[in-house]
């Protein structure tokens, strides 16, 4: 039986506030008759209602970065013509997802019960991070939520860019290793037994390439059940050691100091945080509370507590420039220039030079490795199908010559 609060009108023209225990919502209209009240509201109590939300939140799926971003971009495009509650109709209704229907109907009936939209969100955590509320309940004390989720809008299609970027960087080079790796070892495995085994019968001793291809190839066919088991186990094992706090900062600390891959990490990082704090500056939010939010959804450890030490440094006084460097792990341009635009009075504009600078090094970076893996890969995998090749080839020779001999 379910808590029922309820606001009706007595028999004397009073309100009345309460709850009423019943099954249903008929049941506890039934009560209230009886006990002559007109029902002006009726709704399931708090704890029923936090209990349906947790149900609702285990079986809805939550809003992919994709599908919160289009979600931003046609919010901001669509109150800036209609209000805010039309606006998140028309958006359930033309949505083709029914748990992003559902997400956004529980958004909307939250604005129509009077909630500001931040709170209304709120119901729905696992979909709009607090960085994410925080920006809109700025917009919407300020009076300026249109322009604040236009900014909220570009920035978030601005990290969907980079994002697309890193997936390409990493998917494009891993699919292709993987496939020289298949095909390596397939012709290792199937193909290599079957053809040096013409030369057991020859009674001469083999070349020393060949003998190596053989003892390599005759391992991996009968022990690669045994690899795989072994690199299963390995991945099991680090997924737990990951698990340990001390274990997993000295590994991010490990890929900070990597000569490459350390940098594009702390560049990455740099250009995300100083694009989110550009737009917060310029939205009128607090910086202390934007960096907070920020230092939240890091995941490398070793920049998740530079950026909580930068929290507490602002905490206590000081400037974001002097913070950044103590921190020693951001690159020199934004530390300049964050120094630049608060002296200048224009902190937003330089930390917004700064997350375009990086994004444009990690272009080029990208593009340049990219052109570049893709011909390494295909010639390590060429050197190593020679070597194969080649293996065989030498013993056909040697008879050959012993032949003619």
């Amino acid at each position: 039986m379910a808590d029922f609060d309820y606001i009706a009108i007595d028999a004397a023209g009073r309100e009345r506030k309460g709850a009423v225990k019943a099954e249903t919502a008929e049941e506890a209209r039934a009560k209230l008759d009886a006990r002559r009240l007109f029902i002006v509201a009726l709704e399931p109590g708090a704890v029923h209602v936090a209990r349906k939300r947790a149900a609702l939140s285990l079986r809805v799926p939550r809003l992919s970065a994709k599908e919160l971003t289009l979600f931003t971009r046609q919010i901001s495009t669509l109150i800036q013509v209609s209000p805010l509650e039309e606006s998140l109709r028309t958006i359930g209704r033309q949505s083709e997802q029914p748990h992003v229907r559902a997400i956004v109907g529980k958004v909307h009936g939250g604005v129509l019960e009077g909630r500001r939209l931040a709170d209304a969100l709120g119901a729905e955590p696992r979909s709009f991070p607090p960085l994410y509320r925080a920006m809109i309940a700025a917009g919407e004390s300020s009076g300026s939520l249109p322009t604040i989720m236009e900014r909220l809008s570009d920035l978030m299609e601005r990290q969907a860019v980079i994002r697309s970027k890193v997936t390409t960087a990493i998917a494009y080079p891993s699919v292709l290793a993987g496939f020289a790796v298949f095909v390596v070892a397939a012709l290792m495995i199937f193909v290599v037994p079957k053809v040096v085994e013409q030369f057991d019968t020859v009674g001469q001793q083999l070349p020393l390439l060949t003998r190596l291809v053989m003892g390599l190839s005759a391992f991996l066919a009968a022990y690669w059940w045994l690899l795989l088991l072994l690199l299963a186990l390995g991945g099991v094992t680090f997924w737990h050691l990951m698990k340990n706090e001390a274990f997993h900062y000295r590994f991010d600390a490990m890929l900070l100091r990597l000569p490459v891959i350390g940098r594009l990490i702390r560049d990455l990082h740099a250009a995300r945080m100083a694009r989110t704090l550009s737009t917060m500056v310029a939205s009128r939010l607090p910086l202390m509370e934007g960096l907070a939010l920020t230092a939240s959804t890091v995941h490398n450890r070793v920049l998740r507590r530079a950026s909580d030490e930068i929290v507490e440094a602002i905490r206590g006084g000081g400037s974001l420039s002097a913070a950044l460097r103590r921190a020693g792990v951001f690159p020199p341009l934004l530390v300049y220039l964050a120094a630049s635009g608060e002296s200048a009075g224009r902190l937003d504009t330089m930390l917004e030079r700064a997350a375009d600078y990086l994004e444009r090094e990690f272009d080029s970076f990208t593009s340049t490795a990219l052109a570049m893996l893709e011909p390494l890969i295909i010639i390590l995998m060429g050197g190593i199908v020679a070597v194969i090749i080649l293996s065989i080839l030498l013993p056909i020779l040697q008879l050959q010559s012993l032949t003619g001999a």
